[in-house]
């Protein structure tokens, strides 16, 4: 897989491409809204730290293009907000603390860290795509998780280089490690956005294990082996809650 230009000709779509409609307007119930919002927060960042640890040549290009595409996933979302007729906020104390954690590390490390908030991002976006019950929003979260679909198996296929020379055991017991630290991402996030879940028919406890499924696939990806088939949780309600 050449990553750069697969992020290339994504930018190029991009630029070729029309926005979403925001003058149309979108409905989002109020937890909805409160959870976009933080997941703005953690979209907008300029990733500096994340250019200076990536080197020179093609991955330097392709980590530029890779924090564009965040950048840009912050700005349809506050424009989703506008259209919705909430505000954006200036910071939350979950984007606070994995920025911290990101930049006191080396690039394999932030890497990881970076990789959890991607696999979260999956299950977070695929749930607002479906459950949303408002077309503006919908389109959106279509959008971005389109583009997080290729950014995991591109920060694995990374990992997997960083992690080349390890030695079975040490791979075993920094795995161990990693899946802790997951678990405890996905349930802070569940319980923070429990209220927004729940209105998108995503219950707490479906939401963390969709996201451990989704981490067990990105770690078969940095194996090299073949992911397992995912169950796709499909959510019983036709709309969600709070909008009729």
């Amino acid at each position: 897989m050449n990553w750069l230009r697969e992020f290339e000709a994504e930018a190029e779509r991009r630029r070729r491409g029309e926005d979403p409609p925001w003058a149309r307007g979108a409905r989002l119930h109020p937890d909805v809204a409160k959870s976009v919002q933080r997941f703005q927060v953690g979209e907008a960042g300029d990733g500096a730290n994340l250019i200076a640890k990536a080197g020179d040549g093609d991955y330097l290009a392709a980590v530029k293009l890779f924090v564009a595409e965040e950048q840009n996933h912050a700005r349809m979302l506050a424009e989703l907000l506008t259209a919705a007729g909430v505000r954006t906020i200036a910071t939350h104390w979950s984007e606070t603390v994995f920025v911290r954690l990101r930049r006191a590390l080396g690039l394999r490390l932030e890497l990881m860290v970076l990789l959890i908030a991607e696999v979260v991002a999956l299950r977070y976006y695929r749930a607002l795509r479906d459950g949303a019950g408002d077309p503006l929003v919908t389109q959106v979260a279509a959008r971005i998780l389109a583009d997080e679909e290729r950014h995991v198996p591109f920060h694995c296929h990374r990992l997997r280089i960083g992690f080349a020379g390890f030695s079975a055991p040490v791979r075993a017991a920094v795995s161990g490690a990693w899946r802790v630290l997951l678990l405890g991402v996905a349930v802070t996030v569940a319980a923070d956005h429990g209220p927004a879940l729940h209105r998108l028919g995503v219950g707490r406890l479906v939401f963390v294990a969709d996201v451990l499924t989704a981490f067990e696939a990105a770690l078969a990806l940095i194996r090299g082996e073949e992911p397992k088939p995912k169950r796709v949780y499909v959510p019983k309600r036709a709309r969600p809650r709070g909008l009729d």
